[in-house]
């Protein structure tokens, strides 16, 4: 007798999704089923506006993520105009991507994930938040939120506000970084970096008793790409693609961004409204492949800063060829943050983050335009086509959540088949499997558009209709 899990909504993720588990006969784990049940309209509804206004709708694609569409959306302004930017608009652009990588990692790591890490995957749900961790560990806690703001002022400084500015345009930016920016920003790096240190620290204790699930969250063969410097080191805003396996053999390197759909194909489920991409070379489903800071993180060979650069090092021990866990998908953050700041240390001695000669001015010159640059989930592609006067033909945008997707999928599988064997389903296994999604730390308000709220409620339903048993939560 065929049974479904149905877990309606995922919790402590960015929007709204739910998961389907079905069970066998036998009450094993046959098949599990993570569904993003928002509609996506935002390609279609950006038809028809003039190409420069796209820096400044795109934003509004989602509240956590608003800087990674801002720059892509701008990037590919610059491809239409055809136009090399001022150095100081390019170095002010990936200060604001740096500072984004910061607070978006710190609010997927501290918020959404650390509860379960710190608290113990068992613990209650009611307990088990990020309010639940500030009673536990008030010190960690707070310095996880001043994390996150700190990169909130660096995009708030350049841009004017913390979400959706509207600060990159095609050809440039809107302004340059004041004295006082600068030096304020510059005052709080020691108090970050000491957060981000202790955090190591701790998830290395973390790894030591996580033992099963490294091995089943999500651990299994998957190719991996992101963009790289041309020596291969890691990027967040420029460089080229690169594809490589499990091995750590590279499939395809140093790719123009205006080619990804060369090696890159859109496939669609009918059980959810987000695109599954795929390496084209191997087709669909095989050309499964995973983005974000795991996949930045494989890609490169250096990251350019002493303390990443170590925990670099560390962090390729952890596989052969390639680290294959999507456990790891956080420590792999906590490496980033550890780098972006010491890039952001880096920058802030640069003469040109204060500089007037920020737009690079011209006419249309192309008629497509794409933008890519890494947003903390993964690969971000803006891809624009417009008519002789700049006005949208077409969009295609390729999220990173998107480009998880078929891994997501097999990754709850994994840990559905390990610890479920139903008829009754007790509460803190199906956290392992939300878990799983948590790794990834999918923003679904990227890829689709939120409407409502729900409560969770996970059934177990016999092929009959009848419910089996029943978990719910508000």
């Amino acid at each position: 007798m065929a049974r479904h899990i149905h877990i309606d909504p995922v919790t402590r993720i960015e929007g709204h999704a739910k998961i389907t588990i079905q069970l066998d006969a036998n009450g094993h784990v046959a098949e599990a089923r993570f569904h993003v049940v928002e509609f996506r309209g935002f390609e279609k509804f950006c038809e028809g506006r003039p190409f420069t206004e796209m820096p400044g709708i795109t934003p509004r694609v989602c509240g956590i993520c608003p800087v990674s569409h801002l720059l892509a959306s701008a990037k590919a302004g610059d491809a239409i105009l055809a136009v090399d930017l001022p150095p100081a608009a390019r170095k002010l652009r990936r200060l604001m991507n740096l500072g984004q990588i910061v607070q978006s990692h710190a609010l997927s790591f501290f918020h959404l994930s650390a509860p379960d890490f710190l608290l113990g995957w068992d613990t209650p749900p009611e307990q088990r938040h990020v309010f639940g961790l500030m009673q536990a560990q008030p010190e960690l806690a707070r310095g996880g939120i001043r994390l996150r703001q700190f990169g909130q002022e660096i995009i708030e400084r350049l841009g004017g506000r913390k979400i959706h500015p509207a600060w990159a345009v095609p050809g440039g930016v809107r302004s340059a970084l004041t004295a006082e920016g600068r030096d304020a920003i510059r005052a709080r790096l020691p108090e970050a970096k000491d957060t981000i240190r202790r955090a190591l620290d701790l998830f290395r204790e973390v790894r030591e008793k996580s033992e099963t699930e490294i091995q089943v969250f999500g651990n299994f063969p998957s190719l991996f790409l992101g963009l790289v410097g041309p020596d291969g080191a890691w990027e967040h805003y420029d460089g080229r693609l690169r594809i490589m396996d499990s091995g750590g053999n590279i499939l395809a390197d140093q790719i123009e961004p205006a080619r990804y759909a060369e090696f890159i194909g859109e496939a669609v489920e009918p059980a959810s409204y987000l695109k599954s991409p795929f390496y084209r070379p191997m087709g669909y489903p095989a050309g499964m492949y995973r983005v974000g800071p795991l996949a930045r993180l494989n890609l490169c060979r250096r990251i350019g800063t002493p303390l990443a650069d170590d925990e670099l090092a560390q962090f390729k021990a952890l596989g052969w060829g390639a680290v294959t866990s999507s456990f790891h998908y956080h420590y792999a953050r906590l490496i980033e943050i550890l780098g972006s700041l010491e890039h952001i240390e880096r920058l802030l001695d640069d003469p040109d983050l204060l500089s007037d000669r920020l737009r690079a001015d011209a006419g249309i010159n192309q008629l497509t335009g794409v933008g890519v640059s890494e947003a903390p989930r993964g690969t971000l592609f803006h891809d624009y086509t417009v008519d002789k006067n700049g006005l949208i033909r077409r969009v295609n945008l390729i999220i990173a959540t998107g480009q998880n997707n078929l891994a997501m999928n097999r990754t709850i599988t994994q840990i559905a088949r390990h610890y479920i064997q139903g008829p009754t389903i007790p509460e803190p296994l199906l956290n392992r499997v939300e878990a799983g999604i948590r790794a990834f730390d999918p923003c679904l308000s990227c890829s689709t558009h939120a409407v409502g709220h729900m409560a969770l409620v996970v059934q177990l339903v016999d092929a009959s209709g009848q419910v089996l048993d029943q978990v719910a939560r508000d």
